[in-house]
């Protein structure tokens, strides 16, 4: 991947699309995290797309791409929220199960489903996308306790959905 990224900094149109193609379903899981519907994570997927390639060459670290882009894909689905329901805050948005084919089981589906927007966007960056907390942090401007702690809830509520809403405890 790195290589892709390099030559779509030169200005390689093919390569870039490349990439792009690449990362089209990691965006469109994180963007279905937080959007309510199908034609507005396409919308923030495109506007990414094209932020991406207009941007690129500010990217210093080509290892940092995952991270940048899905920064920007993020702040994307913010502005379309923006637009939509005059500036409500994302922590107030209607809750959206996220799809993944590898996660077809119902009972996954219902568990994220169970989880606000903050705790579940959270959850697919570290358990889907396989972003680290730092990372998050660095995505979601919070600072990296909140991550954590985000992801310690959200296993939390996890847990209880699976074990029937009982309080879940370590052994």
């Amino acid at each position: 991947m790195e290589s892709l990224i390099l030559e779509a900094k030169k200005g390689n149109s093919d390569a870039f699309t490349r990439l792009m193609q690449s990362q089209l379903q990691n965006m469109y899981k994180a963007a279905s995290a937080i959007l309510n519907n199908d034609e507005d994570v396409a919308d923030a997927i495109s506007d990414t797309i094209l932020t991406c390639w207009e941007k690129l060459y500010q990217l210093k670290n080509p290892t940092f791409f995952r991270t940048w882009m899905t920064r920007v894909l993020i702040n994307k689905c913010k502005d379309i929220i923006r637009k939509q329901s005059g500036f409500i805050s994302v922590e107030e948005l209607p809750e959206q199960p996220v799809y993944d084919t590898k996660y077809e089981n119902a009972e996954w589906k219902d568990a994220l489903n169970t989880l606000d927007e903050k705790h579940r966007l959270v959850m697919v960056l570290y358990y889907v996308e396989g972003f680290n907390t730092v990372e998050i942090s660095d995505m979601l401007e919070l600072p990296e306790s909140t991550v954590r702690s985000r992801l310690s809830r959200g296993r939390k509520k996890l847990a209880r959905s699976f074990i029937g809403g009982k309080e879940y405890e370590r052994a």
